[in-house]
């Protein structure tokens, strides 16, 4: 019998409410949770540190992508188009200043979405855990 994948959660999904307003920080640990409990194997993805510490003690691995940012600002500007947050491709590229202006700012930022957040997580995760540095070592996953 062929095993499932893992099912997926990206963060972006149960973080915000319409447009770039934040849900209740609550409400969306509370689908996180629900999300892990329907699912035997699972991956979630996302930058924030807020709703990512309270899962800490579900996870088996940790993977931190730090390529840093001038790699994730070229991810930026080569991202397709996200149907499920934009209407269309050229909504979202009139956002694209934004994002990079955000993207850029990572390593000072001291917010649940800067690289001092994400450390501190990483460093007190006491399981598995691995730190990728280069698209490469990633990209396969």
């Amino acid at each position: 019998m062929a095993k499932q994948p893992a099912a997926r959660l990206s963060l972006d999904e149960v973080a915000f409410l319409d447009g770039s307003e934040r849900r209740c920080l609550e409400d969306s640990i509370s689908d996180v949770m629900c999300f892990i409990s329907e699912n035997k194997s699972w991956i979630i993805e996302g930058c924030y540190s807020d709703i990512i510490d309270s899962i800490l003690t579900e996870c088996e691995e940790l993977i931190f992508l730090n390529p840093g940012v001038d790699v994730c600002v070229a991810h930026c500007r080569a991202r397709p188009w996200e149907p499920e947050k934009f209407c269309s491709k050229e909504e979202q590229d009139k956002n694209l200043n934004n994002l990079i202006e955000w993207v850029s700012s990572y390593e000072t930022r001291s917010d649940e979405y800067g690289l001092r957040r994400h450390w501190a997580l990483y460093e007190s995760f006491n399981g598995k855990k691995r730190e990728f540095t280069h698209p490469s070592e990633y990209e396969s996953l």
